[in-house]
């Protein structure tokens, strides 16, 4: 046990919730003003995938969540009648940690954007 202040034990959890209602209006806010217009081209969409994960990190960091360490992964992909699935696996505490995930489609192109936080003792 490690001393100090009652309350003060991180292995308590987080003192505040991880936002995720907040995040995920980072998520439709950033993918929609980003691809909103924006068709398919392979090249442009492998570069803005990396320029908009930047981006929704730093929003999210803006939010000044204590302890939390975020992770964000997106990925654009071409609208052609055809599907694709997409997974992911985490070892977290389901206590502590979440996730938010949000989906944007236009004419031409699908993007997915998910923000892992996981909480840090």
């Amino acid at each position: 046990m490690h001393g100090g202040a009652a309350g003060s034990d991180p292995r308590s959890g987080p003192p505040k919730r991880f936002p995720v209602a907040a995040v995920d209006d980072i998520l439709k806010d950033v993918l929609g003003s980003c691809l909103r217009e924006q068709p398919y081209e392979p090249a442009r969409c492998r570069d803005m995938a990396k320029d908009i994960a930047e981006v929704i990190k730093a929003r999210v960091k803006d939010l000044m969540i204590p302890r939390y360490k975020i992770v964000v992964v997106t990925h654009i992909g071409q609208l052609n009648e055809q599907s694709m699935q997409i997974g992911s696996r985490c070892l977290w505490d389901p206590a502590s940690d979440t996730f938010s995930s949000y989906v944007f489609k236009n004419t031409s192109l699908f993007a997915l954007a998910n923000v892992y936080a996981v909480y840090f003792e």
